[in-house]
């Protein structure tokens, strides 16, 4: 039984407003964003394979070169088109992953600060209890507004506990079955989602939390670029001050 990591790399939405052609392979810390979450796979052992869900075709080929130089026979390298939705490109990937698949990770490639210790942790969670999310917990006070409130409006605030409220992040990882099938039943139902702990929970299936310590922001604004690499350059400078 193998695992797969499915990376998600990205729509529209990859140009963040033309500031880079493809913010999944602009450069970052000396790699592009995408090869990061692709070294921290290799690096933890966990998966078996990768399927990668490209836009179309030139995209495709440009991040088939930039990992390729990562990518040993030993390992699987699958492709699969993105759909017109997150939950469609998602299924895509799903049904891209071989039949006997055990674990698959879904990552958004967006999120190059992935660490070993998560995603080995992520792996041991979801093979005991079939799901397990990145997440951390919500640190600022959250105020629910009415829908649609118009900008710089009086409105009635409702408080929400924050000692119960979670971020999500990515990876998230399931069994493959059982996400699979989670996607067919919201994708029939046409229910919309926009993460896949939304389609576990849909189907049934409870999903356990694991708590990120570190910073893994998803890069979506020009600005985040230049956060990250700092953040990057923060955790070389620890590792190397580290003892030995």
């Amino acid at each position: 039984m193998a695992s797969y990591a499915i990376l998600l790399a990205g729509g529209s939405g990859s140009r963040m407003r033309g500031a880079v052609s493809d913010k999944i392979l602009a450069p970052l810390a000396g790699f592009p964003v995408l090869v990061h979450s692709l070294r921290a796979f290799l690096s933890a052992e966990v998966v078996h394979g990768f399927v990668i869900v490209c836009r179309d075709d030139a995209q495709q080929s440009a991040i088939q070169e930039a990992v390729q130089p990562w990518i040993s026979p030993a390992f699987s390298l699958r492709w699969a088109r993105g759909g017109k939705e997150r939950r469609d490109s998602v299924l895509n990937g799903l049904l891209a992953c071989p039949d006997d698949a055990e674990l698959v990770f879904i990552h958004d490639s967006a999120r190059p600060l992935l660490t070993t210790s998560a995603l080995l942790e992520l792996s041991v969670v979801a093979l005991r209890d079939g799901a397990a999310v990145l997440a951390h917990r919500v640190k600022d006070t959250i105020k629910q507004a009415p829908p649609h409130p118009r900008p710089v409006s009086p409105a009635v605030l409702q408080d929400l506990d924050r000692s119960t409220l979670w971020a999500m992040e990515t990876p998230q990882v399931f069994r493959h079955h059982l996400i699979l099938d989670a996607y067919r039943q919201i994708i029939s139902a046409g229910i919309p989602i926009t993460d896949d702990v939304a389609a576990a929970i849909h189907a049934g299936h409870p999903v356990s939390l694991v708590e990120n310590l570190s910073p893994n922001p998803k890069i979506t604004e020009p600005h985040d670029l230049h956060w990250v690499e700092f953040l990057l350059q923060q955790n070389a400078a620890a590792e190397s001050a580290s003892p030995p």
